[in-house]
């Protein structure tokens, strides 16, 4: 699959600086604009990537399709600041975000998947509102797992796994930490926002996703997660095939049930 780092003709693009993030606001052209605001997230191990990856993943299908509107945030990467750099960052254009939409989702891939557990958190914890979470195939455990040890998967693997949490948390990285930094800490899932996402069983992320399923529904929170059988981390940004269209149409079925069941209101705004 092809990389995308630019804009259709049918999305508008913004590019606004929340305090000193920079971030890309995206609405549909030929839609209504809904009431509704996503936070996406992109991925890259904490220490690649760039705002620009909203184009090519499952955001940008949720601007055409649906009318919410999607902020994307260039947040600091690991190489030049730890954490709580780029959770922090998220959290502003969080912030900014909460006081111009009616109803707040979270999403991201990978990493950015990562970051948006842990901007959930984080929200619980400071009073903000999240209506749904899909943080997909999240980067949220620091400590190897029985499918992050010694995992030899395409893309992403155990090797590249330690280089970025080691350069995300430094001298920590293979410590207990805050689970805004590494997710899979939280000992708390009560009163998060329910929760879609997939992954793949042969990459190293399978068994947190899992885990962080699951821990969502032992305290009461509605979430799911589809497995798909491939070693190919981000494989539904990556490859254009009947896997990646599966996961994207089950993505998208989620996200309208998400629509229906959590958003407050379901009016529509002038763009």
């Amino acid at each position: 699959m092809k990389m995308k780092l630019t804009p259709d003709k049918d999305i508008r693009v913004q590019k606004i600086r929340v305090e000193k993030v920079p971030v890309l606001v995206l609405e549909p052209v030929k839609r209504k604009v809904t009431d509704i605001g996503l936070l996406w997230i992109h991925g890259g191990g904490y220490i690649t990537g760039m705002k620009e990856m909203v184009y090519m993943g499952r955001a940008a299908d949720l601007v055409r399709k649906y009318g919410v509107t999607v902020y994307s945030p260039g947040y600091r990467l690991a190489w030049r600041k730890p954490y709580p750099a780029a959770v922090e960052d998220c959290y502003r254009v969080l912030e900014y975000a909460a006081g111009k939409e009616e109803t707040l989702m979270v999403g991201g891939e990978s990493a950015g998947g990562g970051l948006a557990a842990a901007v959930c958190m984080m929200a619980r914890d400071r009073g903000i509102r999240i209506a749904y979470q899909m943080p997909l195939y999240p980067m949220i455990s620091n400590i190897d797992t029985e499918s992050s040890k010694d995992n030899h998967g395409r893309v992403w693997n155990t090797r590249r796994n330690h280089i970025g949490w080691r350069l995300y948390l430094r001298k920590n990285a293979k410590k207990q930490v805050s689970p805004y930094a590494a997710p899979a800490w939280q000992t708390d899932y009560a009163g998060l926002p329910p929760c879609y996402t997939f992954v793949g069983d042969g990459e190293s992320f399978y068994a947190e996703t899992l885990q962080y399923v699951e821990n969502l529904k032992a305290a009461g929170v509605e979430a799911e997660v589809d497995i798909y059988h491939t070693d190919m981390h981000a494989f539904d940004m990556l490859r254009d095939d009947d896997l990646s269209r599966e996961a994207i149409e089950k993505f998208e079925r989620h996200f309208e049930y998400a629509l229906e069941h959590y958003s407050r209101h379901h009016g529509e705004r002038n763009p």
